[in-house]
């Protein structure tokens, strides 16, 4: 969330350079968490917390889930963050400002594309600051209900109640190398694409 407002900032205070910067480190957390879903910790696992729409409806009625970690809502809280963020990097690379700026793909689209896919890079911004506002919200919500999910959202450790298998982490250094090799893939597409 840190690299999203400080490219909503930037573009505030007309500084693109710096906009695409938090974009590009948006980016990179994002594909990091893309990594980390597929190789990190059991509870970051995306086999471990997508579920199916069954165990979804039975969460909602019930309020109970079976796992440590993100209960099925908060899975489709976590794929929406993840996908609107990508959407909004991914759209940021083709769009311009039609006075000084363009995204380093701008230039092999036509005037027109990069006109559209600005709209949307403009429209996915309020899209993921209402996504941002639910899942605050969420928390917030959690907190005032005894339950703190800022420590396990910032460290990625939580205490599993007793009835559930302790999951099982992944050590830091797998977790570094996960985000140099997503700074390095970022760094590649979208600043040193040459295509």
């Amino acid at each position: 969330m840190l690299a999203l407002a400080a490219a909503w900032t930037f573009v505030w205070m007309n500084e693109m350079t710096w906009h695409m910067y938090a974009g590009y480190s948006a980016a990179t957390l994002v594909v990091f968490r893309l990594i980390w879903g597929l190789i990190g910790s059991d509870t970051a696992r995306f086999s471990q917390f997508v579920r199916g729409p069954a165990t979804l409806m039975n969460y909602l009625r019930t309020g109970v889930h079976d796992r440590a970690g993100h209960n099925p809502l908060g899975a489709l809280s976590v794929l929406a963050l993840l996908v609107f963020v990508l959407t909004q990097a991914g759209t940021g690379l083709f769009s311009n400002d039609d006075i000084f700026f363009d995204g380093p793909w701008a230039r092999v689209v036509t005037k027109d594309t990069s006109d559209a896919v600005t709209s949307y890079h403009k429209l996915n911004k309020n899209i993921l600051l209402a996504l941002i506002a639910l899942h605050l919200g969420a928390v917030a919500w959690y907190h005032w209900r005894g339950r703190n999910l800022t420590r396990p959202m910032l460290t990625g450790r939580a205490e599993a109640p007793a009835e559930l298998a302790e999951p099982r982490r992944r050590p830091l250094w797998l977790a570094a190398l996960a985000l140099a090799l997503a700074a390095g893939l970022v760094g590649v597409a979208f600043r040193f694409w040459w295509l």
